[in-house]
């Protein structure tokens, strides 16, 4: 008899690895069709096409790759701000250290208790299940067996941003969380995410965005940390509906954030940006699929990556546009800025449009600091290390813009700040 086939193998040793979590009942056959998925498909190996430019080996393995711990001596992002805090230790909730669930407009729960939640059986892995224009293993993997996140029914406007906290405090930690979002129609809500995770993080989030409902998203993830992650946003977007995510990332190993968005309703828009810095041992990787399914939509995709010392960074972006998605606005962009000769950007942009009113670009650039710009500040007193700093600043600028909220996209920057001054050579 002939040897299973190697990929075959690596799925089965990391299923075998993984325990299966007491799961609520009402989740129970979203969790059974999402294994029977990762069966079907398999994960991920370096020959997928939509792996090709990242190793997805550390992801998949039985067991959880080694990570240190940081002292983080900044103290924790958007401190100062009234929120509600929803924290995690290593992929489990932790009530002690969380704020009372209880808000106004919102109801809040967690997947890891046995509720009779009945939104929640209809929403959980639906909209991980109906992305896969390209097969997404490790998406299906997480619905099959997450083993803690929150499951969040958004009824008005929340009177505060909801802020997942994720702690890392076990070097080999291996954390599956799945949250699920419901907007319903004229409901608002802002989610902040924050923290290094986990030493291997596989993260899945639904959010569905009812008809003249808002979505804010801000991350930012780890600080000089060894974390492997992956995550995968999908999003379903009703009529007028509105859905807005950014993301930061400073270093880590290895970070894959997907994103998968579909338009369904007329005039809605989506906005998806992301910056990240990395130095030496890093390799981020942003994947978005957009999908343009009703007419009048807008779409943005706005990428920006600072890499040296041999770091890597990908962008695979697509934006879809079905027949009948006429008056279609989609924009992408993805650049990034060298700051050596060792470090490289892959992109692979992509347009798919089978609509003939449509306005649809993207465009991708890889490129060095400005001589001349560089020149200019130093000819005026400015120290060469911090010229870099503000035309590296500049550089991002366009990306964290896409943060509609000012202070929280001052905090950002003030972060970003703190890397460039950390990492000066």
């Amino acid at each position: 008899m002939a040897n299973p086939a190697p990929k075959t193998n690596a799925t089965d040793a990391r299923l075998a690895a993984i325990a299966k979590p007491d799961a609520a009942a009402w989740s129970h056959s979203a969790r059974d069709a999402a294994a029977k998925r990762v069966v079907d498909m398999q994960l991920p190996e370096r020959r997928d096409e939509y792996w090709k430019y990242t190793r997805p080996d550390t992801l998949v393995q039985p067991d959880a790759p080694h990570a240190a711990l940081f002292h983080n001596d900044e103290g924790p992002l958007f401190d100062e701000m009234d929120r509600l805090k929803v924290v995690f230790v290593d992929g489990v909730f932790d009530p002690d250290a969380s704020d009372d669930l209880e808000m106004a407009g919102v109801r809040i729960d967690r997947l890891a208790e046995p509720a009779d939640i009945h939104w929640a059986a209809d929403l959980y892995g639906s909209l991980e299940a109906d992305g896969h224009y390209v097969p997404r293993p490790l998406a299906a993997l997480n619905t099959a067996y997450a083993s803690d996140g929150v499951l969040i029914h958004v009824t008005g406007k929340a009177e505060k941003p909801i802020n997942f906290i994720y702690l890392h405090q076990d070097e080999t930690s291996d954390a599956i969380l799945h949250h699920l979002i419901k907007l319903d129609a004229d409901a608002e809500m802002t989610l902040l995410e924050t923290g290094p995770a986990a030493a291997r993080f596989n993260k899945c989030m639904e959010v569905d965005v009812a008809d003249g409902a808002t979505f804010h998203h801000v991350r930012a993830q780890g600080r000089d940390h060894e974390r492997r992650a992956v995550t995968h946003s999908f999003a379903r977007l009703g009529k007028e509906s509105t859905f807005k995510s950014f993301t930061l990332t400073v270093n880590g190993r290895l970070t894959r954030n997907e994103c998968v968005i579909t338009l369904t309703g007329d005039d809605a828009i989506a906005h998806v940006a992301g910056a990240c810095v990395g130095d030496g041992d890093f390799h981020h990787d942003d994947t978005v699929f957009v999908t343009h399914d009703a007419v009048g939509c807008e779409s943005r995709q706005v990428f920006k990556k600072v890499l040296r010392n041999g770091a890597v960074g990908v962008f695979q972006g697509k934006i879809l546009v079905k027949e009948g998605a006429q008056k279609t606005d989609g924009y992408q962009i993805s650049q990034s800025l060298l700051l050596d000769d060792d470090s490289q950007f892959l992109a692979k942009p992509e347009l798919e449009i089978y609509a003939d009113d449509v306005a649809c670009s993207h465009g991708s650039t890889s490129g060095a600091i400005d001589e001349e710009a560089l020149f200019y500040l130093r000819s005026r007193g400015v120290p060469e290390s911090e010229a870099t700093d503000l035309l590296t600043l500049a550089f991002l600028a366009e990306a964290v813009e896409e943060i509609e909220d000012e202070a929280l996209r001052d905090a950002l920057v003030d972060r970003l700040q703190g890397w460039l001054e950390r990492h000066r050579g």
